[in-house]
């Protein structure tokens, strides 16, 4: 079977002034680029917009749908008193209440552990639009919970922010804790499974009506670290994602309210990693905000002569910046201030090269 065509926005340009008909706008935000690499049955080509419009966009149905996906802009998101803004790079913070998470495990349970809700308003007051609550670990390794025991984890948790007026994601694969969370105020489901690992959950998604983030990992119905390795990963994950959109979406949850996450560090190599990484703007391409959760993870450590976890915080801002650039819409970091102002920096930066250029 032939593989599916596939478009990544390439050669992007500081400002469009000057410039109509020869580049386009990634996604409502922030960028805008002037050609595609398009990749059909193994092979590359660059394609220029004022050509691609010529020539694909006219005669391939395929390219005509990914084009409308990768340049209409995302609508933001009314979650109760709040609302969520696709149109630039936000920050999600992390906030694990686990004993064994990688890198905070244990900082925010026990008796002497940091307490949850002030930290997660902490985050909120730093500058993060969401505050991402979990109770099971998905490190390498790490071992299955009782729902019961997750549901206790975060539920007070959950009902401490939303009472706060913070904006509240629950990390969980358990349809049980879903249910609590949401009745606690959480606003978003954020699935390492992609809704695959319980069987009620996609139930529970569509009947609560919330926006859900699907995350890609190979084998999600056995564990987040399964998989056998990929042949090309940036359009294997691209293909995987864009078939499950399509099945939750046929299930009742609207698509504008489908977050995807290619899954950085789940399943894959250093390689595929970096390969994911360097092709984030294909993504775009399912019409769907984005995610990227790099934050302290395994490849930093093994691009910087094994810096442990503590240690990892400028390859963690690097790799906001680099999802920033490629227009993600959402940054899943531990770190927020500091990617906060990264962040700030950035657009200012950007903004400037507009009126300067423009």
């Amino acid at each position: 079977m032939a593989s599916p065509l596939h478009l990544r926005p390439v050669q992007f340009v500081d400002t469009p002034v000057g410039r109509d008909g020869e580049v386009a706008r990634l996604a409502g935000g922030m960028q805008w680029f002037a050609a595609y690499e398009v990749t059909e049955g193994g092979a590359k080509r660059t394609v220029s917009i004022p050509q691609f419009e010529r020539t694909l966009w006219a005669e391939d149905e395929r390219a005509a749908a990914l084009h409308r996906a990768i340049t209409a802009p995302r609508p933001a998101l009314q979650l109760g008193s709040r609302t969520l803004r696709f149109d630039q790079s936000q920050v999600m913070g992390i906030l694990n209440v686990t004993p064994d998470s990688f890198s905070d495990g244990g900082r925010h349970t026990g008796e002497h552990g940091a307490d949850p809700v002030a930290a997660g308003v902490g985050m909120a007051a730093d500058g993060a639009a969401v505050i991402d609550v979990g109770g099971e670990s998905t490190r390498p390794g790490a071992q299955p919970i009782w729902e019961e025991d997750e549901r206790r984890r975060v539920q007070p948790v959950v009902e401490g922010l939303a009472a706060a007026g913070t904006l509240v994601s629950v990390d969980t694969r358990k349809a049980l804790v879903m249910e609590a969370a949401l009745r606690g105020g959480a606003a978003i489901v954020n699935d390492v499974s992609a809704l695959l690992w319980d069987e009620r959950a996609l139930e529970v998604v569509a009947h609560a009506g919330c926006p859900v983030v699907l995350m890609h990992s190979p084998e999600p119905e056995k564990g987040p670290h399964g998989g056998s390795g990929y042949v090309d990963v940036l359009t294997e994950v691209f293909d995987w994602l864009e078939a499950r959109v399509a099945a939750v979406a046929a299930a009742g949850v609207p698509r504008d309210r489908i977050i995807v996450d290619p899954g950085i560090g789940f399943g894959k190599s250093l390689s595929d990693n970096l390969a994911l990484l360097n092709g984030l703007e294909m993504f775009h391409g399912l019409g769907c905000p984005l995610v990227l959760g790099a934050s302290r993870k395994r490849m930093i450590g093994a691009l910087s002569n094994e810096a442990p976890v503590e240690r990892r915080l400028g390859g963690s801002v690097a790799l906001a910046l680099a999802g920033a650039q490629a227009g993600v819409q959402l940054l899943r970091v531990h770190d927020v201030f500091e990617t906060v102002q990264a962040l700030r920096v950035w657009r200012g930066m950007r903004d400037q090269a507009l009126v300067a250029r423009g």
